[in-house]
Order: C-alpha cells, then sequence, then structure tokens
C-alpha cells in the first residue's frame, strides 16, 4: 500500500504482485477538506488509514515523505497528518517505508521533477489501467505503493539482504547523515591530494 499524506486530500493505492509484476487492487482519496477542526481531522485520518490497512491486509505500507517548504505551519500540519497515518499502519503491525517525493517521481516516470499529470499518465501505463481520479493525490498514493516495489523488487537491493541504501529510500547512515569532508580527509589522508 503506498499513502500520499495530505491535509485537505490524502491519496492511497494498493497493488498486488503476480509473479513479477504488478496490479492494481484500489485508488483512492481521503478527502479531509470539509473537516475544519484539526484534531478532528487527525482522528478522522487515523481511523481511515486503519480502516483501509485492515480491509486490504498489505504486507507493508509507504509513506510519501514530507517535502521541506518555506511555510512551516503547513510543514507541521503536513507532519502531522503523516504521523498520524503512520500510526495508524503501525498499530496494525504493517511494516512502514517512506520515499522523498523526488524518488518516487523518479522511479515512476524517470524524472525527479515531473508533474503530477504526467506520474499519473505513467500510472496508466505500468498498470495498464485508465484512472482518472478527481484529484491527483489517489495517483500520488499509488506512485508511492509503485515506487516500493520498484525499490524491493531491484536486484541490487535483494542482493544486498533488503538493505536499502541512500539513493533508493535510505538506510541507517542515510538516517544519520553522511560524514563531512574534514572526517573523511583524516580518515583518508593517503587519498588528499595538495
Amino acid at each position: 500500500m503506498g499513502i500520499d499524506p495530505g491535509t485537505n486530500y490524502m491519496g492511497y493505492g494498493v497493488i498486488e504482485i503476480a509473479g513479477r509484476e504488478p496490479r492494481a487492487v484500489v485508488i483512492g482519496e481521503i478527502d479531509l477538506h470539509k473537516i475544519k477542526d484539526p484534531y478532528e481531522k487527525l482522528r478522522y485520518i487515523f481511523e481511515r488509514v486503519r480502516t483501509l490497512v485492515e480491509e486490504y491486509a498489505p504486507d507493508e505500507v509507504a509513506f510519501e515523505s514530507p517535502f521541506f517548504g518555506e511555510n512551516v505551519q503547513s510543514m507541521l500540519k503536513l507532519g502531522r497528518a503523516q504521523g498520524v497515518a503512520i500510526a495508524a499502519a503501525l498499530s496494525a503491525h504493517v511494516a512502514i517505508t517512506e520515499y522523498a517525493p523526488m524518488r518516487i517521481k523518479q522511479a515512476i516516470t524517470g524524472r525527479g521533477a515531473a508533474t503530477k499529470e504526467q506520474v499519473a499518465q505513467m500510472i496508466n501505463s505500468i498498470l495498464h489501467t485508465d484512472y482518472h481520479p478527481r484529484k491527483l493525490d489517489a495517483t500520488d498514493g499509488m506512485a508511492v505503493a509503485l515506487c516500493h516495489f520498484f525499490t524491493t523488487a531491484n536486484p541490487i537491493t535483494r542482493a544486498m539482504g533488503g538493505e536499502r541504501r541512500k539513493g533508493l529510500g535510505g538506510d541507517r547512515k542515510a538516517r544519520r547523515g553522511s560524514s563531512s569532508w574534514e572526517s573523511f580527509a583524516r580518515s583518508n589522508p593517503d587519498r588528499v591530494k595538495d
């Protein structure tokens, strides 16, 4: 299952894998724009995501991680929505993964700067469907699910025992952050040229 968190619309998509091919099970959106109370909105997100996880019983749920924007209030609201959705999936004991927006677009279209419309078009091409949702949040949710499938089905990822590297979604080192150039130079004096 893939989820594109949002505070007005939250997109989701569920795929199943038949052999090595993804097949669309469901695509949709959770409409939140009419709920004015922010805490009621969070409760609704939790309940809807938990219901989806119980209904479709995914092995794993992948989320689009929040992008860093200039509006701190928007980031805070989006982070809360994502956190509540993650908590709902975790409460059902489902494995969680996150992917950066650019990584998802790159996995689906080959370009990290693709538009939502281009992502939607590629979703239809990959899944042999004809989705034309009201909002593109739904196809964004499906894109997250497909990105996770493509990443975990990658032979390099499988050869590494399932560990993901920074370019494929992050691992422990990516979450800790890379070491500095000074640290590299101190550890590798033979590789530094004057």
